[in-house]
């Protein structure tokens, strides 16, 4: 499907296909009797597990403060997450785009986020082979609230970046916004440190079938994010949600994933266990899915 060459990418915002991962819930310890002694998590709703006292099993629900038991005691070990907004925007450019038009086009649009409040991480590049969808580049940004990324939207800057840096030459772009959650610390919020500095970026678009709204399409989301959890060693961090944009190609989900490097998402992407989770989960419900990766430019991380 040719991408849409008369719009901006960037849309305004509709309501979200899933319920959204709040950061505000208050923490509350419930007895929860009859499993096994290993503490569990469960991604999708946002509680975890941990031995209590004598024993027992408590249930606790995250919050933004610290997780305290029934006793007011603190809990160690649980990780807190913070909930961010992530923003992909594909690019088609013209084939006959010089390496000075080009370039002058992607410093452009990473340098928005000087100008622009709410924006904390910016990635970018030249997507590496062929897709489905004919996209050349992909721009990645990340937002705090969804209120950042609508100002970002309507902002006369951005506007004039599309208009005088991007549209000339390009003949088509889409976008997809969506709500995940992170670590709740500067490093993981704002892709800091030495294993943002390099790596690859992968994104993952998906268009599910409307019919399988409901628990075949968590259970393929929570068996993702398992599988991120368990290539832990591979992966700097990674992200998935549901699509709220309008100027999305009808994709209705998508994922960032980070690599250490090209090897780790080799060794991801030709694993059997990767291969099954999607031909088991994804597979029956997906319409069409895009597969993009470019590689992550040292030196852009070192202007930041």
């Amino acid at each position: 499907m040719l991408l849409c060459s008369h719009c901006l990418p960037i849309a305004p915002l509709r309501r979200t296909l899933a319920p959204l991962i709040r950061s505000t819930w208050s923490c509350v310890v419930i007895p929860h009797r009859g499993l096994g002694g290993s503490r569990r998590r469960n991604t999708e709703i946002g509680f975890g597990s941990r031995n209590g006292r004598k024993g027992g099993r408590v249930r606790i629900f995250c919050g933004k403060d610290e997780y305290y038991t029934g006793n007011n005691v603190p809990v160690a070990g649980f990780v807190k997450k913070r909930e961010i907004v992530e923003h992909i925007l594909l690019l088609a450019a013209k084939v006959d785009i010089s390496d000075a038009d080009e370039k002058d086009m992607l410093d452009f649009l990473y340098t928005t986020q000087y100008y622009m409040r709410g924006i904390v991480a910016v990635s970018l590049g030249r997507v590496e082979g062929p897709n489905v969808e004919n996209v050349t580049h992909a721009v990645y940004m990340r937002f705090q609230r969804k209120e950042d990324l609508a100002r970002f939207s309507g902002s006369p800057h951005i506007f004039e970046v599309l208009k005088q840096h991007v549209l000339p030459y390009c003949y088509g772009m889409l976008s997809v916004d969506y709500v995940s959650e992170v670590e709740d610390d500067m490093l993981s919020i704002f892709r800091r440190g030495e294993d943002f500095n390099h790596g690859v970026e992968f994104i993952l678009l998906m268009s599910l079938c409307e019919a399988f709204l409901g628990h075949a399409i968590e259970d393929a989301v929570l068996a993702l994010r398992n599988l991120l959890e368990e290539f832990d060693s591979l992966i700097v961090q990674g992200t998935i949600g549901s699509n709220f944009s309008n100027g999305n190609g009808d994709y209705t989900h998508a994922a960032v994933i980070r690599f250490h490097s090209y090897e780790a998402f080799e060794m991801f992407r030709t694993s059997s266990k990767y291969k099954e989770m999607w031909n088991s989960k994804f597979q029956p419900i997906t319409k069409k899915v895009l597969l993009l990766h470019f590689n992550v430019d040292p030196m852009e991380n070192q202007l930041l």
